[in-house]
């Protein structure tokens, strides 16, 4: 992260735009945890009046072949906060970046801005540790995750749910861990989605 050499008046900007902006609706769904998050037209529509009003605004673009550099700044001071990150499409064709750069933009949004656009169980729900396909020690019935199938049940056609995963591996976007905390996965797939590698 890079800054001026004194954030004094844009972190008390910062506070008043926490002061004057609503809570963010969550108005997309999340096929791939079965959630609902914000999206960037719904962040961009709630955020701009207060900042206007707080003296902030923000330029975002895109930065070498993969990153995006989004910079908060203080009108009046001219102070400003500064980041840069990569995300990796997993279809290199304009549609995959820009899916990509939609989806830079609106988690860099919300981390420089501390929003929160997500449904509390997305990242939560999913970050727990799988339990046992079958009954445990105690008896307990199985948890409502549901399985995570390969294929179709031509058994060549892969399922949507599995491009989802693989696709959100090869970003970044989740881990392993997530995934099987969303879903119950057969061992063999289980090793296969823990090779995958980021892009």
């Amino acid at each position: 992260m890079e800054k001026s050499s004194s954030i004094k008046n844009i972190a008390a900007a910062i506070v008043l735009f926490h002061v004057k902006v609503e809570t963010v609706k969550k108005d997309a769904n999340n096929p791939f945890f079965k959630s609902k998050y914000a999206s960037l037209s719904n962040i961009l529509d709630v955020i701009n009046d207060p900042l206007n009003e707080s003296e902030l605004t923000f330029c975002q673009f895109p930065n070498g072949e993969n990153g995006l550099t989004t910079i908060l700044m203080h009108a009046e001071s001219g102070e400003y906060l500064q980041a840069t990150y990569d995300m990796h499409p997993v279809k290199n064709d304009p549609q995959g970046r820009g899916s990509s750069i939609t989806y830079q933009r609106r988690y860099a949004l919300a981390a420089i801005l501390g929003l929160n656009i997500d449904d509390d169980d997305d990242g939560n729900g999913a970050s727990h540790p799988p339990t046992s396909n079958t009954h445990s020690q105690n008896n307990q019935p199985d948890d409502n995750r549901p399985w995570l199938n390969k294929t179709e049940k031509d058994k060549v056609t892969l399922t949507k749910e599995w491009k989802q995963v693989v696709s959100a591996l090869h970003q970044g976007v989740r881990t392993i861990e997530q995934v099987k905390g969303a879903y119950k996965i057969a061992k063999e797939n289980q090793t296969e989605l823990s090779n995958i590698k980021k892009a």
